[in-house]
């Protein structure tokens, strides 16, 4: 699932340790699965003459989630992988309802205020980064100061990578979903000083988050440095784009560029 659909973090998650591997891939396998229903596959269906919900596809999805977690056990595979790392590392359901119901406004919201803003970001993205960071620290022992620094810094990077894919998205998002994410922002009213405020907005999470990479332990130090230092460099080239062009373009880090920064986390840099 990861490979699929996204290059930069499944080659990121390439440099984690085999077991924390597998528990990223659970979970992005579940989110990934959910973002579908309400704005892929089942959608698609939906509008080609398909006698489904969505909605209620969603619900029954998140339904037999929390079943899982619970009992250990799903017929739906892609559940019952995500139930066994939940089990096992400790993702508890107060972390795993925002996340659903964040993909519940998707189906009814299509523009936002700062405070429905700030829900979303949370229930999808701060929240998976929570998601990660309980099976990247699963078995370490951390001071309560440690905990709340790794709580933030996760939070802060889940925010920044799902900010920066808005604004690589602006006008997708905004044509075929009819949708716009950040409050008061349009591709009609997108410009430069828009443009530096919302990068300005993602450098300081990418900031926060970087603070909190120390802390991490060796098996996941390394990819999350690589994921951190892709977003920086999508962040860098999205602020050094001119907004027209912005909106016409999804911003991407090269091939070569991504081994090479790959390559840089390997070897221990920092952002």
């Amino acid at each position: 699932m990861i490979y699929s659909y996204s290059t930069s973090f499944g080659m990121a998650t390439r440099l984690l340790s085999k077991t924390v591997r597998h528990h990223v891939e659970n979970i992005y396998a579940l989110v990934r699965v959910a973002d579908e229903i309400v704005d892929g596959s089942a959608a698609e269906a939906q509008a080609k003459g398909a006698d489904l919900d969505p909605e209620a596809e969603l619900n029954a999805f998140e339904q037999e989630t929390y079943r899982a977690m619970q009992l250990g056990f799903s017929t739906n595979l892609i559940i019952h992988a995500f139930a066994i790392t939940a089990r096992e590392v400790g993702i508890s359901k107060d972390i795993v309802e925002p996340f659903f119901y964040s993909m519940r406004q998707d189906l009814t919201e299509t523009e936002h205020d700062q405070a429905s803003f700030d829900t979303y970001v949370y229930g999808s993205a701060e929240v998976v980064g929570l998601m990660c960071l309980a099976a990247f620290v699963n078995g370490e022992s951390y001071t309560k100061e440690q905990k709340v620094a790794l709580v933030k810094g996760a939070r802060a990077l889940g925010s920044a990578f799902q900010k920066v894919n808005f604004l690589r998205d602006l006008s997708a998002d905004f044509k075929r979903l009819g949708r716009s994410y950040f409050p008061n922002v349009k591709v009609s009213n997108f410009d430069e000083s828009t443009k530096a405020r919302l990068v300005a907005d993602i450098n300081a999470d990418l900031e926060i988050s970087a603070k909190s990479l120390p802390l991490l332990p060796r098996s996941a130090r390394p990819a999350v440095t690589a994921a951190q230092l892709l977003f920086t460099e999508l962040n860098h080239k999205i602020g050094n784009t001119d907004a027209k062009k912005l909106i016409e373009t999804r911003i991407s880090v090269g091939n070569f560029k991504k081994l090479w920064l790959l390559a840089k986390s390997f070897l221990g840099a920092k952002p």
